[in-house]
């Protein structure tokens, strides 16, 4: 089956702030309760992915061009670490944790994230 990705415009991606585009490569049920996104996504200059946890789950993002500056940490309150991102890396998340991505740039940032469950669980 071929079928054609169609762009979605998301305010506010996870809480964050500006806009970002969405392409869901593969949707939610074509996952089959193994993960819910398969998605390539563009924050446009300013946006963000807003700070977030995954609980049974885990999201890495595969930058694909552009830069910005990803943060994870172990609670909503706690301490962040900031690490400088650009294209050719993978910002991993570990299930539990919680991450935000931020697009600081005059340039679009790009990449594909991929949500699925940890082992055992099915969504």
């Amino acid at each position: 089956m071929i079928r054609e990705v169609k762009p979605v415009e998301v305010e506010g991606l996870a809480g964050g702030r500006g806009k970002a585009i969405r392409y869901e490569i593969v949707p939610k049920e074509e996952l089959y309760g193994h993960g819910r996104l398969y998605a390539r996504i563009i924050l446009l200059p300013g946006s963000s992915v807003g700070w977030h946890q995954h609980i049974n789950d885990t999201e890495p993002y595969y930058i694909l061009r552009g830069e910005g500056d990803f943060y994870e940490g172990d609670s909503d309150d706690g301490e962040r670490r900031k690490y400088h991102v650009h294209a050719g890396q993978v910002c991993v998340i570990n299930v539990g944790q919680w991450h935000s991505l931020e697009n600081n740039s005059d340039g679009e940032l790009e990449f594909v994230a991929l949500i699925y469950n940890k082992p055992g669980y099915m969504n």
